[in-house]
């Protein structure tokens, strides 16, 4: 498998990712979670070993099952949808080009979201050393979306909820690099410490350091919300 046979991109695999109502920072998975964590692994280690042979129905497969998360991911780190589905696509490419050397020694989710990692990285680098970091008001496409909400919450509750998201969010993407990715990875994608160690490649302890560092920034930020 070489560069020349690279598939083609289809639009249809990269869709913007709806995004949650606000969670826990460390949710607790119920028991099925768990389980459909676990077959999902096992699903995606299964169709990169086709991948490595060749396999193209079985990348496309691949992506569909995680071009939600990694669209998702890359979003709440960059800012923007379009720059988001542009490194989605990098890293998918990525994916392909790697997968003649890939063997499954670790989940292949942790190793989907250091691929993730790295290209995130090099462009938060690339635009603070171009200082392109966009402080321009967000375009209704880059507007988080949201499950449907079947409570019906009156006006009011729904415009505290609202205001409550847009904050948060705020104050997620306002944390520093490590901070803002391990919290997105551990609120959004509620992957276990032990992935975020193999993807930032620290240690436990250094982890949930960071964690409760970012926690406690989103506590300050979102003070106002919290004393009521």
């Amino acid at each position: 498998m070489s560069a020349a046979t690279l598939p083609a991109f289809s639009p249809r695999l990269f869709m913007t990712e709806p995004i949650r109502h606000p969670q826990p920072i460390h949710p607790a998975l119920p028991p099925q979670a768990e389980t459909d964590l676990v077959a999902t692994e096992d699903v995606s280690t299964q169709l990169m070993l086709q991948v490595k042979e060749g396999n193209i129905r079985a990348f496309e497969q691949l992506v569909e099952l995680h071009q939600s998360a990694i669209i998702g991911t890359v979003t709440r780190m960059l800012g923007n949808v379009d720059d988001a589905h542009d490194i989605a696509q990098q890293v998918f490419v990525r994916v392909w080009k790697s997968a003649p050397r890939y063997e499954p020694t670790a989940k292949f989710t942790t190793w989907l979201y250091t691929i993730t990692r790295n290209l995130v990285f090099n462009e938060t680098r690339r635009r603070s050393r171009r200082k392109e970091v966009s402080l321009e008001p967000e375009t209704e496409d880059d507007q988080p979306r949201q499950f449907a909400n079947h409570t019906t919450p009156g006006p009011d509750v729904q415009a505290q909820q609202e205001e409550l998201e847009k904050a948060l969010e705020q104050a997620i993407a306002a944390l520093p690099e490590k901070q803002r990715l391990a919290v997105v990875l551990r609120r959004h994608q509620e992957l276990p410490y032990e992935q975020l160690c193999d993807i930032l490649k620290m240690s436990l302890p250094a982890v949930k350091s960071l964690l409760f560092r970012a926690r406690n920034e989103l506590r300050k930020s979102l003070s106002a919300y919290l004393d009521d």
